[in-house]
């Protein structure tokens, strides 16, 4: 897991957040979470075509049908990762306890990405990141 990698001990892990990691921490959790999410769409876009998804220097692009452009990027200098949905707006996470989590409500990035996949194309999206 990521974190066995990066922190040595749970106790440790729950108290810090992603701007608790070095850089070279972030970037190895963000990128492997926007790695995540590319293997999960491209595989979705195996069954349902009209899927596209493409990830280039931290920035994920993502085309739903019915529901339009999603944009999730890296913000290095919040160590953030942050979302544009067109259903549920803009939203920036922070990586805390292995997830990817907004403050505001406590949801993860990828429940979001999961609910919001399956009012699209009413298909599960075979996406682990918590």
């Amino acid at each position: 897991m990521i974190r066995s990698r990066l922190l040595q001990g749970r106790a440790v892990a729950r108290i810090i957040s992603s701007r608790g990691l070095s850089t070279q921490q972030y970037h190895e959790v963000a990128d492997e979470c926007l790695e995540s999410i590319l293997a999960a769409y491209e595989a979705l876009s195996e069954k349902v075509p009209e899927v596209e998804v493409e990830l280039s220097q931290g920035v994920l692009s993502l085309e739903l049908p019915h529901l339009g452009a999603y944009v999730i990027n890296k913000q290095p200098p919040n160590k953030q990762i942050w979302l544009a949905s067109p259903v549920s707006g803009p939203k920036r996470f922070d990586y805390v306890d292995e997830k990817w989590v907004y403050a505001r409500d406590k949801s993860t990035l990828g429940a979001i990405l999961k609910s919001e996949t399956l009012q699209a194309v009413n298909q599960e999206l075979g996406l682990d990141l918590e």
